[in-house]
């Protein structure tokens, strides 16, 4: 089975990510501040204790990896352009080491006008989050524009608000005003996350996932 770099494999949607990876027989190379984070153990884990603004330790983690999953993002006090420079770090360890993959998670909020075509309700809390969460919208546009200039294979996976349902194990795949709803479990957009492991229907694209 393929090596996957995981970076955020602490957060909500992290956790879930890598249990159901370990459960699906990856081995996964995880990046995290504090490994008393992780409750979910496998031969088939290693623990890089860092910080993905740490470029050395990002280097360490995508190392003899297949493909990276970064899920990573803005928790309390988190630096201005958290998403950005740590994407940035792993853009050029992926480069180094010859690795083509990164699957990363971002919002909603973030635009793809290449598919998306926001109704008025779809535009009212984008204006909302510019105002709400300007610096958490920034660093997502600027993270997606590092991986548009990389070279590299991306995809970008957006969803509206997250929940800890339990799963409906179906769900839609569409773009922001296209087959799209307000909600998704964060257990359902794991399972998509980790779907797009062995697929390429989404390379340079911005796919959104809800109910």
């Amino acid at each position: 089975m393929q090596t996957i770099a995981l970076f955020g494999a602490t957060g909500q949607t992290g956790k879930l990510v890598l249990k159901m990876a370990l459960d699906q027989g990856y081995q996964i190379k995880a990046l995290v501040r504090d490994p008393k984070k992780v409750d979910y153990y496998s031969n088939n884990l290693t623990i890089v204790k860092g910080d993905v603004l740490n470029y050395e330790n990002v280097e360490t983690t995508i190392k003899d990896c297949d493909l990276v999953v970064s899920l990573f993002g803005h928790v309390k006090n988190s630096p201005e352009w958290l998403q950005t420079n740590g994407t940035n770090h792993i853009v050029k360890a992926m480069n180094r080491f010859g690795i083509r993959k990164i699957i990363s998670l971002s919002g909603g909020g973030l635009p793809f006008p290449e598919k998306d075509q926001p109704k008025f309700a779809d535009k009212l809390i984008r204006a909302i989050m510019k105002i709400a969460f300007s610096k958490v919208l920034d660093d997502a546009i600027q993270h997606s524009k590092v991986l548009k200039e990389s070279g590299l294979d991306w995809v970008i996976i957006r969803g509206p608000r997250l929940t800890n349902e339990k799963p409906k194990e179906s769900y839609r795949v569409g773009w922001v005003g296209v087959n799209s709803g307000t909600k998704i479990a964060r257990a359902d957009l794991s399972d998509f996350i980790l779907k797009q492991v062995n697929s390429d229907e989404f390379i340079h694209q911005m796919p959104f996932v809800s109910y």
